[in-house]
């Protein structure tokens, strides 16, 4: 199970690496939330300024906008969001837009799992959205096409490596069962052979009944889980609870990288 943290580590850590300073005279990027910002940051370089509308550490499903917000994404040349009613208030004001608007699921093939939106979690299909990225501002931006798209390359290879990584450190997990907090981490268990359990659904605000925690409780005996895993942004109540339902289990943290604190964004 440690393998599994320290994969989602190493996904921070490219996630979360420095992209060139804007300058001035740079194309305005509106993002609903942290993957679809640092895509653009990424891409954009010192071409673009991006805002991030919701504020670091904080839980983007329940992001509410503000009249600031909303002029924000109707202002900007280009407006990212992931759709999917992943942020319908973000997906609503956009909707609004005269300018183009990059809703990243369409982009991304989800056949395997058409509900499951945290498609930044596994690291080639992000490298997927972030081509997508390069090219919607090089539509914006033309005279600049040829530097977002070197940069899609560099980020790309730097995914595909991570990909790698990540990979070689799961090999020798000998759990391929993931219990979390919620159903996050789909996508990150498709590509990586695990099998995950999440103790809520997809929303993360949706509170398991009893027999939810008996039947996790059951196959973590049975799969010789030995940790049941929290999240940054969720509370770790009922993750605790069935821990110790299910025989004193340890929990540990997993992040879903939603989004990042002001702390780990400047690291």
């Amino acid at each position: 199970m440690k393998a599994i943290a320290a994969a989602l580590c190493m996904a921070a850590t490219v996630l979360g690496s420095a992209a060139p300073a804007a300058a001035g005279g740079r194309v305005e990027v509106v993002a609903g939330f942290y993957p679809l910002a640092e895509a653009a940051r990424q891409v954009g370089g010192r071409h673009v300024d991006v805002v991030d509308l919701t504020p670091p550490g904080a839980e983007p499903h329940d992001l509410e906008l503000d009249a600031d917000d909303v002029d924000a994404i109707l202002d900007a040349d280009l407006a990212l969001v992931l759709g999917g009613d992943f942020q319908p208030a973000v997906e609503d004001a956009a909707d609004d837009r005269d300018g183009p608007t990059l809703r990243a699921l369409r982009h991304v093939d989800r056949r395997t799992r058409p509900d499951d939106p945290h498609i930044w979690l596994d690291p080639l299909r992000y490298r997927t959205l972030v081509a997508a990225v390069a090219d919607a501002l090089a539509d914006v931006d033309p005279k600049h096409a040829d530097t977002y798209r070197r940069n899609a390359e560099r980020y790309e290879r730097e995914l595909t490596a991570l990909h790698d990584e990540i990979a070689a450190g799961l090999a020798s997990c000998e759990s391929r069962t993931l219990v979390t907090a919620h159903d996050a981490f789909g996508w990150l268990a498709t590509r990586y052979d695990l099998e995950q359990h999440g103790i809520a659904g997809i929303d993360p605000d949706a509170e398991p009944d009893p027999e939810r925690l008996a039947e996790l409780a059951d196959l973590a005996e049975r799969e010789g889980v030995t940790t049941i895993f929290t999240e940054v942004l969720v509370s770790p109540r009922v993750a605790r609870t069935l821990a110790r339902e299910a025989g004193g289990l340890r929990t540990a943290v997993l992040d879903p990288l939603e989004g990042l604190d002001a702390e780990r964004i400047e690291d």
